[in-house]
């Protein structure tokens, strides 16, 4: 049991490191990343992103929130659309070029994960991913 904790707690330090490094590699800060992430993740999911859902996700005030979507707006991160069906809402969406530079710089860590996981059996895999997410759970106490 030990051991796996120590593995977990390795693994979220080697995250904060990719994580150190792409906010240095993008010029942003942590909470800016985090957005970019978010919506990186949202958008692989098909689900639409609310300012709303950006300030939940990030834990963050609709001062900040704001303070925060006009910085990524500003520097061509992302956009703020109508929502296709609630004429009184807004969605965040990113711009291709930050989805574009954001693959670029992250494609070749996504390379060696994959390269890692190719020595699993799919079964190996499913484990892995119901041991992640109940982690996920007691983290965030979704």
């Amino acid at each position: 049991m030990m051991e796996a904790m120590k593995a977990v707690r390795a693994f979220t330090d080697a995250m904060d490191r990719m994580h150190g490094d792409l906010r240095g590699d993008m010029g942003m800060n942590a909470t800016d990343l985090a957005a970019m992430r978010m919506l990186i993740l949202r958008e692989q999911r098909g689900e639409l992103v609310k300012p709303h859902d950006i300030a939940k996700h990030l834990s963050i005030t609709s001062a900040s929130t704001t303070k925060l979507l006009e910085r990524l707006e500003e520097s061509g991160h992302l956009q703020r659309l109508p929502h296709p069906t609630d004429r009184r809402a807004r969605i965040v969406v990113l711009t291709e070029d930050a989805r574009a530079e954001f693959y670029r710089r992250f494609g070749e860590r996504m390379r060696k994960m994959r390269g890692a996981m190719s020595g699993y059996e799919v079964d190996e895999l499913k484990v892995v991913v119901r041991f992640l997410s109940e982690m996920e759970e007691a983290l965030v106490g979704r």
